[in-house]
């Protein structure tokens, strides 16, 4: 049996339409707004489920350099300006309801990108020629010629990259400042509850709750101003860099204007990098910003484990803290409540923890261009998801609703071997320490044993012991110690 021409099998099939690339045709269905490279990509690549669309911005940031482009091409007389029209529709259409079913493209692919990029040129080139004639088709736009004018995959999706993550860094410092606040409030609720400090796991001088609580807010306050700066970094743009970095194929007047019509249509401040060659070779600002993100994860595993530490027990734990419990515990043991949100946050960090490791190596890349950006997005897109997505829950669930127990925290407080650090300043470290050592071999308090090794009487022990919370402030326990000291104290 013979085959049939092209022609004869669009004829055979008027629902489909027959397109071209470098390797050969195919026939692909009239529904179908993309093109015969995304038709290859999606058969090459469907790997995790998950697409282009998937990563938040992603899409809408190559949509709108595209439209920036042909705005700027038409304002530099290359491109005719019923084209440039239909594509700038083009695209604020597919702003305005990004459809998932048009951007298949896995975000696991080669290419340095080229699927991702030729899917959105594709579409619009469709769309746009639809717009024109009526119908889908090749004519009269074309992804390449038209839509991809004065553009490289090479700068346009490092480009839309820097838009996508700057937008989604943006979003993951305001639900850090929600965090911020809970931390804000339990540090103003607890600031004279006096506790124990530990380091090292064990018992350390008195702070507050409040203090304790400063420390995680000023964490997170850091991180906050470190993903804004890095926020900041994602304005600098490679675009108009085309291939290498040399700018071929796009005028001086285009880097221009693609500019300025992209600063209009986002309102954001973006310009062009300082060096070009270095944009497209060097990957290193992804492992900044992934560090951002590591530092920050390390920092909510923190607070959280020391949540869970805090509050463990209740009755042969520290029992400092009370958790809300927000669902039972076990399935065997009746009454037992867990901290699932700290331990649903812990596990959030490793992930991201594990993602920085990704980026790390993908950041490498080899001569002219770094052609890993797809994983670089997407281990990007999900640590800051995944923190985005739990942080509130977190707040919210745990850190909000928290109490403190201070008759526990104040009974251990008080009968800490560390108040000794108060008669070192009075009495000179050896006496200190055979008062500590005497307290911990008869299991008494240090104010029972500084009586019985007679440094002090009993009034005088409980003046100085009686209210522990002034070893929190600096100030007040100088002045009281102050009032202790003797021009040449001499231990007994």
């Amino acid at each position: 049996m013979t085959p049939k021409e092209p022609s004869a099998l669009v004829s055979a099939i008027p629902s489909a339409r027959l397109e071209e690339d470098a390797l050969g045709t195919r026939l692909i269905a009239n529904h179908i707004v993309y093109g015969i490279q995304t038709v290859r990509a999606v058969e090459n690549f469907s790997i995790s489920g998950r697409t282009i669309a998937d990563i938040e911005g992603f899409v809408p940031a190559i949509l709108t350099i595209k439209q920036a482009a042909a705005r700027a091409n038409r304002r530099d007389g290359k491109l005719e300006p019923g084209i440039a029209d239909a594509i700038d529709a083009a695209a604020s259409g597919c702003l305005a309801e990004t459809s998932r079913e048009h951007f298949p493209v896995d975000i696991y692919h080669g290419g340095g990108g080229t699927a991702a990029n030729m899917n959105v040129n594709e579409v619009l080139a469709n769309e746009a020629s639809e717009i024109l004639t009526g119908r889908l088709g090749p004519d009269p736009v074309h992804p390449n010629t038209h839509v991809n004018m004065s553009q490289s995959t090479n700068d346009v999706i490092p480009s839309a990259m820097k838009m996508a993550v700057g937008g989604e860094l943006d979003a993951l410092c305001h639900v850090l400042n929600g965090l911020i606040a809970a931390i804000s409030q339990k540090e103003a609720e607890f600031s004279g509850v006096v506790k124990l400090a530990r380091t090292c796991l064990q018992d350390a001088l008195p702070i507050t709750f409040g203090q304790q609580f400063s420390g995680y807010r000023g964490a997170f306050e850091r991180h906050v101003q470190e993903l804004k700066r890095l926020e900041d970094g994602c304005l600098s743009l490679p675009l108009g860099a085309t291939a290498v970095g040399t700018g071929f194929g796009a005028t001086a007047n285009y880097r221009a204007y693609v500019f300025e019509e992209l600063r209009s249509l986002t309102g954001k401040a973006y310009h062009a990098e300082s060096n070009s060659f270095d944009a497209l070779q060097n990957a290193d600002f992804w492992i900044g910003v992934s560090a951002g993100l590591k530092a920050t994860a390390v920092s909510l595993s923190k607070f959280a484990s020391d949540l869970r530490l805090m509050s463990s027990g209740p009755r042969a734990g520290l029992s400092e803290i009370t958790l809300p419990p927000v669902q039972p515990g076990s399935s065997i043991m009746p009454g037992k409540v867990n901290p699932v949100m700290p331990e649903m946050i812990m596990q959030v960090a490793f992930r991201v923890i594990g993602n920085d490791a990704t980026v790390t190596r993908a950041a490498e890349g080899e001569l002219d261009l770094n052609v890993w950006e797809s994983i670089i997005l997407e281990s990007l897109s999900e640590s800051i998801r995944l923190m985005r997505r739990a942080i509130p829950l977190f707040a919210y669930g745990c850190v909000k609703g928290l109490t403190v127990n201070s008759a526990v925290a104040n009974r251990d407080a008080s009968s800490s071997l560390a108040l000794s650090t108060a008669l070192a300043e009075i009495f000179g470290y050896p006496a200190a320490l055979r008062v500590a050592k005497h307290a911990s071999s008869n299991s008494i308090s240090i104010s029972r044993a500084v009586v019985e090794c007679g440094l002090l009487d009993e009034k005088g022990a409980d003046r100085l012991f009686r209210d522990v919370s002034i070893f929190a402030n600096a100030e007040q326990a100088e002045d009281i110690i102050h009032s202790f000291r003797r021009p040449n104290p001499l231990a007994p």
